[in-house]
């Protein structure tokens, strides 16, 4: 929706200044009941932020969104906000309200808008135009259109008026394929550009997941491929090659016999592929309610929509926001059969996760965490699943991209990404850049050195030369889970991922247990200190 009216004109025009505290301060206090409800707590955290505006940086002007709750066993309540102005989102202003059992503020987490003021006013330029700068920053998208949206800036800490656009269209293969581009909304200058949906790249040989389960729905004297337990359906999307798919499109698939596909790859049978993804958005869905408390990809219970055959000759796999739907291609044809192995579909299932708590922005080193937080998962669902043909291992996508993808235990063995922290990580590819937390998920797990896990063999050193001792994936798994949906961030780094998961690994064993000291020492082992 073009942001470009008279109204919208009016809200914003006059001074804006999106402030929020950055210090560590003792944190003020207002006692009331104990929030016994997800309702309460969100009331609750409403008054404490309005109670200390100072901190927050909550001013006249600002409305709070709600985006997502954390309740813990305790009775203590974790607030995740989405911050406006006179109506505009306030890119990198989300906040996290930490929350005692009785509902008295305990601590704050906030994204990178601070102590910084802007004084501006809609600028006079049309949307369109913006929307054309948009396009010509998109060569790779083909029959593109835009959809320009004015926001106030402040993910890098100071906050401007700037023109957010999608850019959709399709790619190579007839793909979805989309750009966000962002331009300052006085000046033109692009700010950045990401993609829009969040890609694997995956090129290789797939291998099923066998004689599985599926759940199913009798129809018309049949059944469909739509679980009735987790609310997910499985649809042929018939090579659509538009962006603009929706949960809509598409055909559901149906049997009269209830038995489906034939286990063969490059099979001829359509609904061989859908077995493999139906049956791996199960276990997705399984391992996050089972382990981790997630009702579904957004904790609201609602099950996605999958599509397969999507494009032509697509070697490729994602999840897009837009549709609440998990699309995969048909591989290329020749060489590389459907993209459904169990971590790529968890890993791109993952990224709907993250969109919906911490939200980490697919550039710079919060893309690299958000390319590593879907590696971490898918890795967990396959082991989760505990399947006898897809083993659980730290290879990601070895099924469909033979050896592998990535690994964990040296990221850089595929020659781009990165093993350890330093100050360029974040001009990397966000799947390279993802080498560093995929490393440290590793150290933690496993430890370093050289060591034989179902009948693959690592060998992981640390980037300072240190001996790290692991814990296991479980734990580590269950730390990363809270610190991403608790403590991190649109714009949290990978510094601010270690005290994340640090504040994680407190609540969940204690500021002086092995697993806080593990979870330390492999990051120090990746050399984020």
């Amino acid at each position: 929706m073009s942001p470009n009216s008279s109204s919208r004109r009016a809200r914003t025009a006059g001074a804006i200044a999106v402030v929020a505290a950055l210090a560590a301060v003792a944190v003020p206090t207002t006692a009331s009941a104990a929030p016994a409800t997800r309702e309460a707590a969100i009331a609750q955290a409403r008054a404490n932020v309005t109670h200390n505006a100072g901190v927050f940086g909550y001013g006249a002007g600002q409305d709070l969104v709600l985006k997502d709750v954390v309740l813990d066993a305790d009775g203590a309540s974790h607030v995740r906000f989405d911050r406006t102005y006179q109506g505009l989102p306030v890119v990198g202003g989300d906040l996290v309200v930490h929350q005692d059992a009785r509902g008295r503020l305990k601590d704050t987490s906030r994204a990178a808008a601070h102590d910084a003021a802007v004084k501006t006013t809609v600028p006079k330029v049309p949307a369109q135009a913006g929307a054309a700068n948009a396009i010509s920053a998109a060569p790779g998208v083909r029959d593109a259109t835009s959809s320009p949206e004015l926001v106030v800036w402040a993910a890098d800490g100071t906050p401007r008026l700037a023109w957010r656009t999608v850019v959709e269209g399709t790619g190579e293969h007839g793909q979805p394929a989309g750009k966000v581009v962002v331009t300052d909304a006085t000046t033109g200058e692009q700010i950045e550009s990401y993609d829009a949906e969040h890609q694997a790249a995956g090129t290789g040989n797939s291998e099923y997941t066998g004689q599985v389960t599926v759940d199913t729905t009798p129809a018309n004297g049949g059944y469909t491929l739509t679980d009735p337990v987790r609310g997910h359906v499985t649809k042929d999307a018939g090579n659509l090659s538009a962006s603009s798919i929706k949960a809509s499109s598409g055909t559901p698939f149906t049997s009269t016999t209830n038995v489906w596909g034939d286990g063969k790859k490059f099979s001829t049978n359509r609904a061989t592929a859908a077995v493999d993804a139906h049956a791996n958005t199960a276990w997705t869905y399984d391992y996050y309610k089972n382990v981790h408390g997630r009702n579904g990809i957004k904790n609201d219970g609602k099950g996605a929509t999958v599509f397969v055959h999507v494009g032509t000759n697509w070697d490729n796999a994602q999840w897009s926001d837009s549709c609440f739907c998990m699309m995969t291609g048909d591989g290329d044809g020749t060489t590389d059969p459907e993209q459904v192995d169990l971590d790529t579909m968890g890993h791109e299932m993952t990224h709907g996760v993250t969109s919906a708590t911490a939200n980490l922005r697919y550039s710079g080193e919060s893309g690299g965490l958000n390319e590593s937080t879907s590696d971490i998962f898918g890795t967990m669902v396959e082991w989760y699943a505990n399947n006898k043909i897809d083993t659980g291992d730290y290879l990601f996508s070895d099924q469909s991209t033979p050896p592998w993808l990535r690994r964990f235990d040296k990221p850089s063995l595929d020659g781009k990404s990165a093993d350890c922290w330093s100050s360029s990580v974040g001009k990397l590819d966000v799947h390279n850049s993802s080498g560093v937390g995929n490393h440290w998920f590793y150290l933690a797990s496993e430890g370093s050195g050289t060591k034989t896990i179902n009948g693959v063999t690592y060998n992981s050193p640390t980037c300072n030369k240190s001996t790290v001792t692991g814990i296991g994936n479980q734990k580590v798994a269950k730390i990363w889970y809270r610190a991403l949906t608790v403590y991190m961030t649109s714009t949290t780094n990978y510094k601010g991922a270690r005290a994340a998961s640090l504040n994680a690994a407190r609540d969940l064993y204690g500021a002086g247990s092995t697993e806080y000291s593990a979870v330390a020492a492999a990051w120090s082992g990746v050399n984020v200190n």
